[in-house]
């Protein structure tokens, strides 16, 4: 028997829609606009077309940004993902344990991102700050200021301890979600505990796996609140971002021009890449 559609519920979303449109559509329309055209003032514009987007991609700043971001956010995947399957496999099912966990974990979470920051700037400093008083007590001489090592290791501690959180609240959700009956199969069969994590529990924190990599590969590649309040993109450029860039060319220098070309690039090396990721990881899911 044939079924009768209704897509009457479809204007229920209209609202949605009309919101995304405003929020989103118009503004990036905009920056399309300032993209392709220069002005001096007084909301006089000059056709440029593709020369802000050719001047872009000619620029050493610019790739060197791009290369800074690329690798930030490498390494952050390969400490988060594994560090937050190790905690969550690790943190307890069943009894009081639960909510207590679940809570800890969800703290960092909650912290806005430009507290996190100043948070980690005070913690970080010589004088007054734990981390930095205690380092420098070892012998260790540590000046996130001064020396650019010590800025990429303190955005990056900075960053695992306020995200860390996510990937291992996903992957706990992946795994309690499990069947006991498939631990009590694997017992019987005298499976050791790599094999039932390669073989059960893996697999079925897959789908979740897949989530929390793109939502810290996109997080990470848009950072820019954090490493700005603790280092300002410095020492130098070491820690300069394609967003902090972004931000020093379209409010420091008021180059909208160039700005707006740089925004529009890096939306579509974000989008590129994520597909790429969901791609992967997903054909990966299904030869499985």
């Amino acid at each position: 028997m044939d079924k009768t559609w209704n897509n009457k519920a479809w204007f229920l979303v209209l609202p949605v829609l009309v919101l995304v449109a405003f929020s989103a559509v118009i503004p990036l329309m905009t920056v399309v606009n300032y993209s392709v055209q220069d002005t001096f003032g007084n909301n006089v514009f000059f056709w440029a077309g593709t020369e802000w987007f050719e001047e872009l991609l000619a620029s050493d700043r610019f790739w060197e940004a791009m290369v800074r971001n690329q690798i930030f956010s490498f390494i952050i995947l390969a400490i988060e993902v594994p560090l937050g399957i190790f905690i969550a496999l690790n943190m307890p099912k069943k009894g009081w344990g639960v909510p207590v966990c679940l809570v800890l974990m969800a703290l960092p979470l909650l912290i806005p991102w430009n507290v996190v920051g100043t948070i980690w700037q005070v913690f970080g400093r010589n004088d007054i700050g734990l981390l930095g008083y205690y380092v420098n007590a070892l012998g260790i001489d540590y000046n996130y200021v001064q020396d650019p090592f010590d800025a990429w290791v303190t955005v990056i501690v900075m960053d695992v301890w306020h995200w860390t959180s996510l990937v291992v609240l996903l992957c706990y959700a992946g795994l309690v979600s499990i069947p006991d009956a498939f631990y009590q199969a694997a017992k019987i069969d005298g499976a050791s505990r790599w094999a039932v994590f390669r073989y059960i529990q893996l697999p079925k924190m897959q789908r979740v796996l897949l989530i929390a990599v793109l939502l810290r590969f996109m997080d990470s590649f848009m950072i820019y609140t954090e490493p700005f309040v603790v280092t300002g993109g410095g020492p130098g450029n070491s820690t300069t971002f394609l967003s902090i860039d972004l931000v020093k060319t379209a409010l420091g220098q008021f180059d909208l021009g160039p700005a707006a070309a740089m925004s529009l690039v890096y939306f579509l090396i974000i989008l590129l890449l994520s597909w790429v990721f969901y791609t992967v990881m997903t054909n990966y899911d299904a030869e499985r």
